[in-house]
């Protein structure tokens, strides 16, 4: 078995050093490594995708009302659900001591979309107009039925915490496009409450904490410890620099390599806050976004944001967006979810196909599991919640290398079971690998005497998803 491992030189043991407490005065020493070309190592075959953005829709979006209708579940809304559709199945504690699982059939009208014919909800006015461009995929299972262990599977390939996530695998296997900006971004959507987050879901695991996402947050300081201490100037920070690499060549690579670090957080000064200003975006940008995207901190904004680290040369952006955990009060719960992410989802892939990026450009939007067809709680004509559910989810790609206007999958009449073509978290990723140029089984990082993949052992690449 070939392993890919990029080159773990001098250069590279500098930049450990310099993150581990090198003292320049400069923020560079908080920031995980934002590398260069000479870290990227060529792919196995050739790629269909060179950048991803990964809107993840925390908490698990109702699929049963958005992506996947189901007319029985209408016909029969109020009965038990069949013993012979559970099958003795596991349930969370907050429904499996429920008397009855009353099946809760979505309240919102389903219809037809594009030439493909693609079912989506009313709920999704914006994104059903594009859908001739996405690859919805009705299928989706994993194998975690809690928010914690679900996210951390989705984001890292292991319900278990402290392993690398897929950005951070990117950035290992494949480097940097831009020398100026971190090859992983994240941004959370500002005053949301849901799931907790923690950084350890873009984190690097037992990677180098250089390839770990790099979170931008709105405002004046979009990264944290960016910008130079009081009483230090541009000049005089650019004086320091000339002095340090006079200096660095009469000592060692390492301090050659620390003084590369030094230099990339300088440039990272102007081009953080270029790519965060939005200033220069004309109205019609606006209106495509929503008046939303002029909010810092908005999901629409952030998705504005991410198109312009993309036209930069990010290699992955991820955008989470937390609130989709309705175990009750769904319907007027949803609709403000909707609200707040249709259009910019939408927009975003619009605005990257007349740019001409979402070529190679691969956008996916989902969460880290679906939901119940049964209702949690009481269930009324108008009202109802749904509980967590890892056997059938629902997310959608576009862009790079995927087939447009294709639904994968099948799941039963109830929703509850995939009836055809599942997709599991590590097929998904295996093919997200692929479309990026690189053999999910043979990108490995050796520690502590065992080789790792974001996969692990399993996964497949599914074909009928690539276009």
């Amino acid at each position: 078995m070939t392993e890919l491992e990029p080159n773990t030189g001098p250069s590279l043991l500098g930049r450990r050093a310099l993150l581990q407490g090198a003292s320049l005065g400069l923020a560079g020493a908080a920031l995980p490594r934002i590398g260069g070309a000479e870290d990227a190592v060529a792919a196995h075959h050739a790629a269909r995708a060179k950048r991803v953005i990964h809107l993840f829709m925390s908490g698990g979006p109702s699929q049963l009302d958005l992506w996947d209708p189901k007319p029985l579940l209408r016909e029969r809304n109020g009965q038990e659900l069949p013993d012979s559709v559970r099958q003795g199945q596991r349930l969370t504690g907050m429904s499996g001591n429920q008397a009855s699982l009353p099946l809760a059939g979505s309240i919102f009208d389903f219809k037809q979309h594009g030439e493909s014919g693609t079912w989506a909800s009313e709920l999704l006015p914006h994104t059903s107009r594009i859908v001739d461009d996405l690859c919805v995929v009705r299928t989706m299972v994993t194998d975690a039925i809690n928010h914690d262990p679900a996210a951390t599977f989705l984001l890292t390939g292991s319900e278990i915490a402290g392993r690398p996530s897929l950005g951070s695998w990117l950035s290992y296997g494949l480097g940097s496009l831009n020398r100026d900006l971190p090859e992983f971004c994240v941004m959370v959507t500002q005053s949301k409450g849901g799931q907790p987050l923690y950084e350890r879901l873009w984190g690097s695991g037992f990677l180098s904490a250089r390839h770990a996402g790099v979170q931008f947050r709105s405002g004046s300081d979009p990264v944290l410890f960016l910008n130079d201490p009081p009483g230090i100037d541009r000049a005089t920070r650019r004086r320091m620099l000339d002095a340090l690499r006079g200096a660095a060549k009469t000592t060692s690579d390492m301090e050659g390599a620390r003084m590369a670090q030094a230099e990339l957080a300088y440039r990272m000064q102007v081009s953080v806050p270029e790519v965060a200003d939005l200033s220069d975006e004309p109205d019609s940008t606006f209106e495509l976004y929503g008046e939303d995207a002029r909010r810092p901190g908005t999901f629409a904004a952030n998705c504005l944001i991410a198109r312009r680290l993309i036209e930069r040369d990010t290699r992955f952006v991820q955008l989470i967006h937390q609130g989709w955990d309705q175990h009750g009060g769904l319907p007027g719960a949803i609709r403000t979810q909707c609200k707040e992410t249709d259009q910019a989802s939408a927009a975003l892939v619009t605005d990257l196909k007349r740019r001409g990026l979402l070529d190679d450009t691969l956008v996916i939007w989902g969460g880290e599991f679906g939901r119940t067809c049964y209702s949690q709680g009481a269930l009324s004509a108008t009202n109802y919640g749904r509980d967590h559910h890892p056997r059938c989810a629902s997310l959608w790609m576009a862009g790079a290398g995927v087939r447009g206007g294709y639904t994968h999958g099948e799941t039963d009449d109830f929703g509850y079971n995939v009836a055809r073509d599942p997709v599991h978290v590590h097929d998904l990723n295996a093919t997200l690998l692929h479309l990026l140029g690189i053999d999910h089984e043979r990108l490995i990082h050796r520690h502590q005497g065992r080789r790792y993949r974001l996969t692990d052992v399993h996964g497949s690449v599914i074909q009928p998803l690539l276009g």
